[in-house]
């Protein structure tokens, strides 16, 4: 019944069903288009967050903290009313902030100095104001930190503000680096004064070439030997070389000679300064630059030598004097050099060791010398000849105050040899033949120990007491009688002092002193012939006195018997 009601109401008005299915498909089609904006509205808005996250988290992240002031949407009337502010974590951990990420901007304000507080305030404003970015170094007072503050206004392409930030970054460890380079390039400053203040006060030119032999460094004394008015910028920039009287310069090939070779060199030239002509000594020092084997530098220096040339011409003159005088003397002479060479010998030293002239003249070294007196057996017998001679050349180099000692020959002479450092270099030979100077010492010395032996047999005490006073010769009955110490009478004393070494025996006079003027005078008084003294132990000593033709005083005593007492 309904199902036919339908059919007829559709047949009755079947366009009102056309609308009315039209209207449903219509409904239908809205409600698909609806949902499936829905669908991508919440797709976008899931990207937008993810998106906002993850820009969050990068923020986050970065090792700079960040304050932003953010402004709500243009829109409204005043953007900066409303104005919300924002800290970081990054910020919060590096101020140490008690309420972290909810810390206010005077929160932080209160982390710096008063001063720096007012400095970072006014920066602030002038940012939110006019949008002035500004970038500072401020250090914190709760830890002591450097942060450098950036601040800077975001806006997107329209000029739409969205916020101003300020970054903080920690560059504590970089203010550190950067002070402990500053410090150090002071000293290195410091240094490189110092340096060029001793190389321009160098009394002489010095100078710095490159491996191309360009002039790198001259001093201020370089500019006294190069045209007036020339600074060292010209110098260097213009390649001005110090140049000799022919005008080639003094120095540039003797420095590429030394940096081809890689050793130092010298020369002498002669330059016309203030008119008066001098002589110099160009050194040069080859070195390996920047610590590369390729690069060769050289530093030079000029040296006047004039005083010096003219000391070693009079020196030089002198020592021909010399020689020349010691070559007219008896005593044999001979220089060996500083290379052991022969270069000097007088006629005394060919006869003294009967060496040929022609042989001499070949200047032979000190071995050969050695070697020649040895084949003549000219040489003392040693049992280590090389030992020798290597002793004796090592001696050219040890001796440095004249060393004498005697040489005893096979022949039988005996040599007396002094050596001497000679000023050129080298040693000094003198020879003297001393042979007969001791055998007569030698005979001398015999006769005197015969006298001595005879005078010690005397029973008489015996004193000789030379011109000047000195005791010379005693016997050792002298010393018995007198109980003299041995060292006493061995140290010649006057006869004053042996007169006063018998106060003792005479203690019991009243004026000691007379007695020793009347002795005195009886030994001196060559007319006085003897005469007696009693001593405190009742011992009687007669003495007398001579005087020998030399000069000399004999005085003699001895002790009388009790029977020659009484006979007197």
């Amino acid at each position: 019944m309904s199902q036919n009601l339908l059919i007829n109401m559709f047949y009755a008005a079947p366009e009102l069903w056309y609308v009315i299915g039209g209207c449903f498909v219509l409904l239908l089609g809205t409600l698909f288009y609806v949902t499936l904006y829905s669908l991508k509205l919440k797709q976008k808005n899931y990207f937008l967050n993810r998106d906002r996250e993850r820009f969050a988290e990068t923020l986050y992240a970065s090792k700079d903290g960040y304050f932003a002031f953010i402004y709500p949407d243009t829109k409204v009337n005043d953007p900066r009313k409303g104005i919300k502010e924002s800290c970081s974590r990054r910020l919060a951990v590096l101020l140490n902030l008690a309420d972290g990420t909810k810390s206010s901007f005077d929160d932080v304000m209160k982390c710096f100095y008063k001063d720096d507080a007012k400095k970072l305030q006014k920066y602030i404003d002038l940012l939110k104001g006019d949008g002035v970015s500004f970038e500072e170094i401020f250090n914190t007072k709760n830890n002591g930190k450097v942060l450098k503050l950036s601040g800077a206004r975001i806006s997107d392409a329209n000029g739409n503000v969205y916020c101003d930030m300020v970054w903080f970054r920690d560059v504590s460890l970089e203010s550190t680096q950067i002070d402990e380079l500053e410090a150090e390039q002071g000293k290195v400053a410091e240094q490189n004064r110092m340096l060029k203040d001793i190389i321009d006060n160098l009394p002489y030119p010095a100078w710095l070439r490159d491996d191309q032999l360009h002039l790198r460094l001259v001093n201020k004394r370089y500019l006294d030997f190069v045209p007036p008015n020339s600074s060292k910028d010209d110098v260097i920039n213009q390649g001005i070389e110090i140049n000799s009287s022919n005008n080639e310069s003094v120095s540039k090939e003797i420095s590429k000679t030394a940096q081809s070779t890689i050793r130092s060199k010298r020369q002498k030239v002669t330059l016309v300064k203030n008119g008066e002509r001098r002589a110099f000594e160009v050194a040069i020092s080859p070195f390996h630059a920047e610590q590369s084997l390729d690069k060769i530098y050289s530093v030079g220096a000029m040296v006047d030598v004039t005083e010096l040339d003219e000391l070693k011409r009079n020196l030089k003159q002198h020592q021909n004097s010399h020689l020349r005088i010691l070559g007219a003397l008896g005593t044999a002479f001979a220089v060996f050099d500083a290379k052991k060479k022969l270069a000097f010998y007088n006629e005394a030293f060919s006869k003294i060791w009967n060496l040929d002239a022609a042989w001499l003249e070949k200047q032979p070294t000190y071995a050969l010398f050695l070697d020649e007196i040895r084949e003549k057996r000219l040489l003392p017998e040693v049992p280590d000849f090389t030992h020798y001679k290597n002793e004796e050349q090592n001696d050219f180099s040890k001796i440095i105050d004249a060393k004498e000692d005697l040489l005893h020959l096979p022949d039988g002479r005996t040599l007396r040899r002094v050596r001497a450092q000679y000023p050129m270099g080298g040693l000094l030979f003198a020879f003297e033949d001393i042979t007969d100077r001791l055998a007569t010492r030698r005979a001398y010395n015999d006769l005197v120990s015969v006298q001595k032996e005879i005078l010690d047999n005397l029973p008489t005490g015996v004193a000789i007491f030379a011109p000047n006073g000195r005791l010379k010769l005693y016997n050792k009955e002298l010393s018995e009688i007198w109980n003299a110490r041995e060292i006493f009478l061995q140290n010649e004393p006057s006869i004053q002092e042996l007169l006063e070494s018998f106060k003792r025996f005479f203690t019991h006079v009243n004026d000691w002193n007379e007695l020793k003027t009347d002795i005195l005078t009886h030994l001196t008084n060559s007319t006085t012939k003897s005469f007696a003294l009693v001593r405190n132990d009742g011992e009687e000593i007669e003495m007398a006195s001579a005087e020998l033709t030399d000069g000399s005083i004999l005085v003699t005593c001895k002790k009388n018997t009790p029977a020659e007492v009484d006979a007197k």
